[in-house]
């Protein structure tokens, strides 16, 4: 008995729980992208007639006042190929908050519809929906046949579909742009809110500059204000990195007073205006300080500084407390062996030759073979010789002598030694009205004045038993063994020199006038110029060739200075014309008292770099980064030069 009612009990329980587990399985397994599309042809087929169309409009609906588009949806091939369904749907596949009865009656209403879908396909938004529904609510009426919602829901699917094609394309388009904007930021400026705030000072002149900002005195005090609040935070700064951090409230703030200069003048003529003449102002400017610039660089290349002024005097001084005995060189047995390496350096500057024998010393293969003939002038000559008497270059030979000592150098033997001492050539130099005559300054420096400028051409009598002798300038720094000149055949030429017409201004019509006729038929305008600095004459061809005699003959022919400006390379191109040997260029590189961008490795394959120019390295104008070939041969520990105040 109990048996049977435990089996009835069963049965009953299976008949009761089974419906509901079959029933909660297939709910479990319901896929809405397939059973939307059943359910749908389920409703469609039905026969809904115009009567009974108003039982549609009892149902509950969503009211929208305004279309809204899904924000962020990529619409796929697969989604836009689903008719009369919205294209959007969850992480699950089902459709957002959609009704699918409002889906069958999307649309019915071909008039309306349709130039809703138009206008949404105009203005790119895509409809859903919902959002047909409720026009067509406010329509009040709906369509009468369900060959006119199937040619709208087609149309419906067109659309949507054209719209998915230009979603997607704007989605792959987006990549690409959005890559070139970060591209692009990463590319930003470092001194970008620098020329931004440099701008907005020259629109804030430029709007205190107008009458009608000028009549508002408020807006005006606002300006000067925020002209002087940028200009104390972009102070010196060159870069973002040195500005201070409260920059963006100071450019927000002259935004802001920018804004309110707009809305009172909006007349861009008055701006351009001004901004024309603000333009102009700056170039006259420009040009003003270009000259002043020019000239400073020219005096500051003729003066001498207080070191090097205060080192001669020191070193005169100890030089006239020595006895006889102390005051002479040792190996002056050397001076006229025509077997050894014989340098010719003239100057006045005692720190300048100090570095050209130092330099030339280091790379010496053996410095016991090399001598140094340095002659300078009466006031620097105790001085000169007092330098190498305390430093003496090793076992090199140093003779020091005094231009006055030279008698056979007289007016009478030396045409420009008479120029130079006449009032015309005095009044050239010195007389301020006439300075400003001459437009190239540099042909007006008080060193061409000097004879050991033209000691050059005297080298034979100054030095009567040598064979050859390499001539250095004091600006130039030696930095490799300079032996083998001495074994260069020069082929019957008179000197041995680097040619220097890689430029243009380097050839000879820009040294000599070639209007006047006597250059004109000797000369020509396009022929290679050469450098003095590092020369190497041969002075037995030297006076074969009677070269000293060429020299006084071009002198004399150029008393009035028609053929050429004074300085000593104008008459050396005459004088060796057609006598002069190229050497290689990775003899001499010129170039680093002028020339910020000579070439890094041709300084440093160069056996001697070569500092013409204004920027000498001794003085403060002198380029950094050429400094330090020449510094590093100064022991600025030495005493004279401390005391002198002479510091790297």
């Amino acid at each position: 008995m109990v048996a049977t009612r435990n089996i009835v009990l069963s049965l009953l329980c299976i008949s009761v729980v089974a419906p509901i587990v079959l029933y909660t399985d297939r709910l479990s397994t319901f896929k809405y992208p397939s059973a939307e599309q059943e359910f749908i042809g389920d409703v469609t087929a039905l026969a809904v007639s115009a009567a009974d169309s108003g039982h549609l409009n009892l149902l509950p609906q969503e009211i929208s006042a305004v279309l809204k588009e899904p924000i962020g949806v990529v619409y796929t091939e697969e989604s836009s190929n689903r008719k009369n369904l919205p294209p959007a749907t969850n992480e699950e596949g089902r459709t957002k908050g959609e009704n699918p009865i409002k889906l069958v009656t999307d649309g019915i209403k071909q008039g309306n519809q349709s130039s809703y879908l138009e206008k949404a396909d105009i203005t790119g938004d895509t409809v859903n929906g919902e959002d047909a529904i409720d026009v067509d609510d406010n329509d009040g009426r709906l369509a009468k046949s369900f060959h006119t919602s199937d040619q709208a829901s087609e149309t419906m699917a067109t659309k949507q579909e054209q719209e998915s094609t230009k979603s997607s394309s704007k989605v792959e388009k987006k990549g690409p742009i959005l890559s070139e904007t970060n591209k692009h930021n990463d590319e930003t400026p470092c001194d970008a809110r620098v020329r931004q705030l440099k701008d907005q000072l020259i629109q804030a002149k430029v709007f205190l500059s107008l009458q009608a900002v000028k009549n508002n005195p408020h807006l005006t005090r606002e300006l000067r204000l925020r002209v002087k609040e940028v200009s104390r935070t972009l102070g010196d700064a060159s870069k973002d990195s040195d500005l201070p951090r409260n920059v963006n409230e100071r450019m927000k703030a002259m935004e802001q007073s920018l804004m309110k200069g707009r809305q009172i003048q909006n007349d861009c003529a008055s701006a351009v205006k001004k901004l024309r003449a603000m333009l102009h102002s700056t170039e006259e400017q420009l040009r003003v300080h270009k000259k002043q610039a020019l000239f400073l660089t020219q005096l500051t290349a003729k003066t001498l500084p207080k070191g090097l002024h205060c080192l001669p005097l020191r070193l005169t001084t100890e030089y006239y407390n020595l006895n006889t005995s102390q005051q002479q060189f040792p190996n002056q047995e050397k001076l006229e062996d025509p077997r050894l390496y014989h340098y010719a350096i003239f100057s006045d500057n005692i720190l300048a030759t100090a570095v050209v024998v130092n330099s030339t010393i280091a790379h010496a293969k053996d410095a016991s073979k090399h001598v140094f003939h340095i002659v300078t002038d009466r006031l620097n000559y105790a001085a000169m010789r007092m330098w190498f008497l305390a430093n003496p270059p090793g076992k090199a030979t140093i003779q020091v002598e005094n231009i006055e000592d030279f008698t056979w150098l007289n007016s009478s033997y030396s045409p420009v030694l008479k120029q130079l001492g006449s009032p015309s050539m005095i009044d050239y130099y010195f007389k301020s009205h006439r300075a400003t005559s001459d437009s190239n300054l540099k042909f007006r420096n008080p060193k061409y004045l000097s004879i050991l400028n033209h000691l050059r051409f005297y080298l034979p009598e100054i030095f009567p038993k040598l064979n050859k002798v390499l001539f250095l300038d004091d600006d130039i720094v030696v930095q490799k063994d300079l032996t083998g000149l001495w074994s260069t055949d020069l082929k019957g030429n008179v000197n041995g020199a680097v040619e220097t017409c890689g430029e243009s201004f380097h050839r000879f019509d820009r040294y000599l006038n070639f209007s006047n006729p006597l250059i004109r038929k000797n000369f020509d305008p396009h022929a290679c110029g050469w450098a003095y600095g590092m020369n190497v004459f041969d002075l037995v061809e030297w006076k074969r060739q009677n070269i000293t005699e060429v020299y006084h003959n071009w002198q004399k022919l150029n008393h009035d200075r028609q053929l050429w400006k004074l300085g000593t390379l104008p008459p050396g191109l005459i004088t060796f014309w057609k006598r002069t040997f190229p050497l290689n260029r990775s003899w001499h590189v010129l170039g680093l008292g002028y020339n910020p961008n000579v070439n890094q490795k041709d300084i440093e394959r160069a056996a001697v770099i070569h500092y013409n120019g204004n920027m000498k390295p001794w003085l403060e104008i002198s380029i950094p980064k050429f400094r330090g070939y020449w510094a590093k041969y100064v022991d600025y520990d030495l005493v004279y030069l401390r005391e002198c105040n002479i510091n790297p």
